[in-house]
């Protein structure tokens, strides 16, 4: 028998041995797994601890985002559109990046507009992207806007306009798509179509792709990209849906999954959303091909602790099967919308990626 047969039978054995050992501690008294005959999965409580693969500044934030300081939970609420949360990450980002800001209204619309200090690039002169913040359609800004505004704009130095659009529960679907449309208008008169990007996280994730549904329908030509950060382009009673509602909503959030609905439904459970289907194209672009298949290039991001997880993997598959260009990334141990902390190193490798990939996709018709 040849050495290298032998270390390929030792490799095997460990395998088993390692399997066995584990099958045995899952069937250890008081940690049985049990599957139901539909398939459902019953886990006992286990640990788990921070990833290996995060950088040090991250196993941190991880920890701060899990156990986070009593004082910001008593902070009194989103009131100013910016959430106790994340003020300290929005004092820190404008510590860091150097851009102006003005007020402005675009076709209708608040806004606010975006430069950096440094001055536009002559490759950008002609670009423009549009934020959509995030808040889950009920707040948050300008608070989840300017985070995810004011790094992209310094670091890709182009200018970026987040849009005050429309949310719930005081306003329902579509009105925030009739909101990003009206200010797209606005801005075709300045812009070429193919050098207007479109980006969100979350809900304005979900927006930007909605957006891309809507301007179809109402004549307006297609964007030269779109960013769908930690969010799908689908709609369910559990959010966004899929696994990672039950499998990753704890271990990012440090808080109990969801109930599974107790009958199918196909209303979304957002109050922006009510009476709205979420079989609906322009609310779920996914639950439709033909939508999908006129999608500009489009990035995903999301992280493997993030609840949207499912539709972000989702959705980039089905534009994929539709042959649309679609870029994924998800970051390891990281949780929905990490990427507000710009002192993580992975947060700025969001931010990298977001510029690269409209700079490669924007101009192209």
């Amino acid at each position: 028998m040849t050495s290298r047969v032998v270390r390929i039978l030792g490799w095997i054995a460990l395998c088993v041995a390692g399997m066995a050992q584990a099958q045995a501690q899952a069937q250890a008294p008081g940690r049985a797994v049990t599957v139901d005959d539909d398939g459902t999965v019953h886990v006992p409580a286990h640990v788990l601890p921070p990833s290996e693969y995060l950088s040090p500044e991250a196993r941190q934030y991880l920890r701060d985002h899990l156990k986070p300081d009593p004082a910001l939970l008593r902070g009194g609420g989103p009131d100013s559109g910016v959430p106790p949360l994340i003020a300290g990450y929005l004092a820190r980002q404008k510590e860091v990046f150097a851009v102006e800001r003005s007020e402005i209204t675009v076709g209708g619309v608040h806004a606010y507009d975006y430069r950096p200090r440094e001055g536009i690039t002559a490759r950008n002169r002609d670009r423009v992207l549009i934020n959509l913040h995030g808040g889950g359609f009920m707040g948050c800004w300008p608070g989840c806007a300017e985070l995810e505004s004011i790094p992209v704009a310094a670091m890709g130095r182009i200018r970026v306009i987040a849009l005050d659009y429309r949310q719930g529960p005081k306003h329902v679907h579509p009105a925030a798509s009739e909101d990003v449309a009206a200010a797209y208008r606005e801005l075709l008169k300045t812009y070429r179509p193919e050098n207007i990007g479109i980006y969100g996280c979350s809900a304005g994730g979900m927006l930007t792709g909605m957006s891309i549904a809507w301007f179809q329908t109402h004549g307006l030509p297609r964007p030269g990209a779109a960013g769908v950060l930690c969010a799908g382009l689908t709609l369910s009673q559990t959010g966004f849906g899929g696994d990672s509602a039950y499998g990753t909503i704890a271990t990012g959030e440090g808080r109990t999954p969801p109930s599974p609905p107790a009958a199918a439904s196909d209303q979304a459970s957002m109050p922006y959303f009510a009476g709205t289907s979420a079989k609906d194209p322009l609310a779920a672009p996914a639950s439709s091909p033909a939508v999908l298949a006129k999608f500009p290039p489009t990035l995903f991001v999301s992280a493997t602790r993030g609840f949207d997880l499912s539709a972000t993997v989702y959705s980039h598959s089905l534009l994929v099967k539709a042959g649309v260009e679609a870029d994924l990334h998800v970051w390891e141990g990281l949780f929905h919308g990490f990427f507000y902390n710009v002192d993580v190193p992975e947060s700025r490798e969001v931010y990298d990626v977001v510029v690269k990939f409209f700079d490669r996709h924007l101009g192209k018709r």
